[in-house]
């Protein structure tokens, strides 16, 4: 009997100890990351930062019950590289990729946050626009499973027509459902909304957001006026902002249905989104998986005469950005942030989320400052640039935004720069760099910009 007692307490104890480890182990278990990419989004593309028009409840409920970034900005202006610096929270001047360059550096690709996680025993998955050059080999490095989509917006899939966005998001989905036994980090990258550029009517969307914005009215920007147009520098009216304004913007009709198009795209996005959000809760994976969602550029809908993006005003860098981590409390979620956050400080979250060590290369900081409240030491300004050579349209520049100033100046038009006060001018209409008042602050900044990118070139790595 006693032997018994003894035996059934040993089992009894067995069962208590395999109860606790389960416990530590679930507890210990790394989270899944879901890294969503938009091209072309713009931060007030968005119903949560206060567009009344535009319809994205799933892109809403992400923003409102995780960290919303209000002011979040691309060091970049372009698809190419804004991605390069988010696959190695690099500046351009220092990872040296955009259009028409080679293909990015290895030694760069073997500290990009896919690497790290797939080293530290994550699923890596990618799917969709990939948008940079890579050597040989490089991507199977970096991706366990990896499906490049390109356009056009629609194909036939199993008889039907299906539209990109749905594509990518069926991926995902089997990505997801494929990838249960360990942790996963799926970066997916959408085309939409980008403008199918030679298209006459530029913008494709599913059939089911057919009926959205039928008897919408979008409202005229202050800076469409033409006189604002008028007095910019001539290299200015006839870059590639300008002459795609003509393909989009150019009559108020054309301009209507243009945005409404344009808005039909990140609703397609947003219900795509919806969709990830039911597979993770009937997979059982919501409670540990982490969404990040973001945009890799901004966009002119008709602001200063323009198209497109490129140039280093509010509505060509800013992006929407939020992040949602179920393993957050309720009470710490559904926060906003006023601080300027970057898209090269997401590369350094994913890896800190996953509990990698961050390269101290990294010019990023961690957005898991933010999980408490706002860090009591943040930046108070940024860098902005944009490289790409070779076509006269596409303007380089570089400058400085802080919390108070916007400083612009152009490489090949140095005989024109341009100071805002964006918080009593956020339309940057109001150009004082010329004015006698703030020739020392113009000092400042070209000092400043200067002292930066001497950094940035000294931490770029011999070519491949």
């Amino acid at each position: 009997m006693i032997k018994a007692l003894i035996q059934l307490n040993i089992i009894g104890l067995i069962f208590l100890l395999l109860g606790f480890m389960g416990i530590s182990e679930a507890q210990e278990r790394k989270p899944n990351i879901i890294f969503i990419l938009t091209d072309d989004q713009r931060w007030d593309a968005l119903g949560y930062a206060g567009n009344n028009i535009i319809h994205t409840p799933n892109m809403n409920k992400l923003a409102s019950k995780g960290l919303y970034f209000k002011n979040a900005f691309v060091t970049t202006p372009i698809c190419a590289a804004s991605r390069a610096s988010l696959l190695t929270g690099l500046y351009e001047r220092t990872h040296d990729f955009t259009f028409g360059k080679p293909t990015l550096n290895n030694q760069y690709m073997y500290e990009s946050y896919p690497y790290l996680l797939r080293k530290a025993g994550y699923q890596t998955g990618f799917v969709g626009k990939l948008g940079v050059k890579l050597n040989e080999g490089i991507e199977d490095s970096l991706f366990t499973t990896s499906i490049k989509t390109y356009y056009p917006y629609f194909k036939e899939v199993d008889g039907e027509q299906m539209h990109l966005a749905d594509i990518n998001g069926n991926h995902a989905i089997d990505f997801i459902k494929s990838n249960q036994d360990s942790p996963f980090c799926l970066s997916l990258s959408f085309w939409s909304p980008h403008a199918n550029d030679g298209a006459k009517e530029q913008y494709f969307w599913a059939d089911y957001v057919d009926n959205l914005y039928i008897d919408a009215e979008i409202p005229l920007p202050e800076t469409a006026d033409p006189a604002f147009f008028s007095a910019l520098p001539e290299f200015l009216k006839t870059s590639m902002n300008r002459k795609r304004w003509y393909w989009r913007y150019d009559s108020l009709e054309k301009r209507q249905r243009m945005i409404k198009g344009y808005y039909k795209m990140i609703s397609t996005v947003d219900q795509v989104l919806g969709r990830i959000q039911t597979t993770l809760e009937d997979e059982g994976l919501a409670d540990n998986t982490i969404i990040i969602f973001m945009g890799d550029n901004g966009y002119f809908l008709g602001e200063r005469g323009y198209a497109g993006k490129w140039t280093l005003h509010e509505h060509s860098i800013r992006v929407p950005l939020m992040i949602y981590d179920p393993r957050q409390s309720a009470v710490e979620r559904g926060k906003t942030f006023d601080e300027m956050v970057l898209n090269v400080d997401v590369t350094p979250t994913i890896l800190d989320l996953a509990g990698v060590n961050v390269p101290e290369s990294y010019h990023g900081q961690s957005l898991t400052a933010f999980y408490d409240q706002s860090p009591e030491h943040w930046r108070s300004s940024v860098f902005l640039e944009h490289r790409l050579e070779g076509n006269p349209l596409l303007i380089k520049t570089d400058g400085v935004r802080d919390d108070t100033w916007k400083f612009i100046r152009y490489d090949n038009h140095p005989d024109f720069i341009e100071l805002y006060n964006h918080q009593e001018d956020p339309n940057e209409t109001n150009n004082l760099a010329y004015e006698s008042d703030y020739t020392d602050l113009v000092r400042h900044y070209r000092y400043a910009c200067d002292s930066i990118i001497d950094k940035l070139l000294l931490d770029r790595v011999p070519s491949n």
